[in-house]
């Protein structure tokens, strides 16, 4: 149900809140500020309407066919836990399903977009600091949480940027509207699944990509079906194997997949990954082209899944919060048509029973 924002302050009440709040706490980002505030992060965004913040048409094909103008940017995507950057060109772009369905596929930026769950649209112009500006296109839900961004680098084409804000300009834009959030579908108990059709139905798998399919057949969590599914096909893992295994593909150069998503957009790293830095409750990948923000302390299961596919077993390590929300997962990098590296397997199943 779409109901209009109501926030808790009113128009530049917001505005001042928001400033008042950064000059208590300077550094302090957007969103957690917007959560200190009880609204929502698009509600923030949207107060500063005409203050470096311009609305823009929520044109889905426009923006994304409008990006590789842009040159080398920085693509982010987030979950309550985790921080996903990649820096890259918006290539090889593709949109389906009626408009609902996106890929960016290429060496550097790899996307998979959820677009019925794109809402609002913003360009937005801040001030750093340290001097000059950081330009940005950002896209909220439906609810109003951040699901992309967007970020110009000093190598990106700022003219380009310009050009893109003018044509998706919203000269009367519609007011901000916020839904309320979607309640999480209620899996069954565990003694009603079938846990021997489930067991099957894994072992006849032949794509990662149809275990979604595989948990609305049987009406389970996907947390709840690494419980239910056996060792054989899932194990739980101390949570320590997470940072473990990415400090081990480090040292190795072993190439790795980094997917970090939420329900509009899923991010994907594919390569090694180098310097590896914990900063209090932060584990951190802070590489040239890639960056990676893990609340560690928020993970609370962390499984080795093995999948059967046309290729062979496909081998994952999968992190899940205190909700059964999945964080994020690592597989070993391969193409559709090779086989799982040996050594990645052998890193991930190093972990099993110790």
């Amino acid at each position: 149900m779409m109901q209009q924002t109501q926030p808790g302050f009113a128009g530049n009440d917001l505005l001042d809140a928001w400033r008042q709040l950064r000059e208590q706490q300077p550094g302090l980002r957007i969103r957690d500020g917007a959560a200190q505030l009880n609204v929502s992060e698009a509600e923030l965004v949207y107060a500063s309407l005409g203050r470096g913040v311009q609305r823009l048409q929520a044109d889905w094909q426009g923006l994304l066919h409008g990006l590789p103008a842009l040159g080398r940017v920085m693509a982010l995507t987030r979950n309550e836990h985790c921080v996903h950057e990649r820096h890259g060109v918006y290539d090889n772009i593709s949109i389906g399903g009626s408009g609902s369905m996106g890929l960016v596929v290429n060496g550097e930026i790899d996307l998979r977009l959820f677009l019925r769950h794109w809402a609002s649209l913003f360009a937005v112009s801040e001030e750093l600091a340290s001097g000059g500006m950081r330009r940005s296109f950002q896209v909220f839900d439906h609810q109003g949480r951040a699901v992309h961004k967007i970020y110009l680098t000093d190598t990106s084409n700022a003219s380009a940027w310009y050009d893109l804000c003018e044509q998706l300009s919203d000269d009367s834009p519609d007011a901000l509207t916020i839904a309320t959030a979607e309640a999480r579908t209620a899996s069954q108990p565990d003694h009603l699944v079938d846990q021997a059709a489930l067991r099957e139905d894994w072992a006849q798998l032949m794509d990662t990509h149809h275990f979604m399919a595989l948990l609305k057949r049987h009406s389970v969590a996907r947390e709840q079906a690494l419980r239910l599914a056996g060792e054989s096909w899932a194990e739980r893992l101390p949570t320590s194997a997470l940072a473990q295994t990415l400090e081990q593909a480090a040292a190795s150069q072993q190439r790795i997949m980094v997917f970090v998503g939420n329900h509009g957009c899923i991010q994907i790293h594919s390569g090694p990954v180098q310097r590896l830095r914990r900063l209090g409750d932060w584990y951190n990948v802070l590489d040239p082209a890639f960056s990676l923000h893990l609340r560690e302390t928020a993970i609370s299961q962390l499984w080795r899944v093995r999948k059967p596919t046309a290729d062979g077993i496909v081998s994952s390590l999968e992190a899940y919060d205190s909700d059964g929300e999945l964080i994020l997962q690592l597989f070993g990098e391969r193409k559709p048509g090779q086989p799982e590296q040996a050594v990645w397997r052998e890193l991930v199943e190093s972990h099993v029973g110790v």
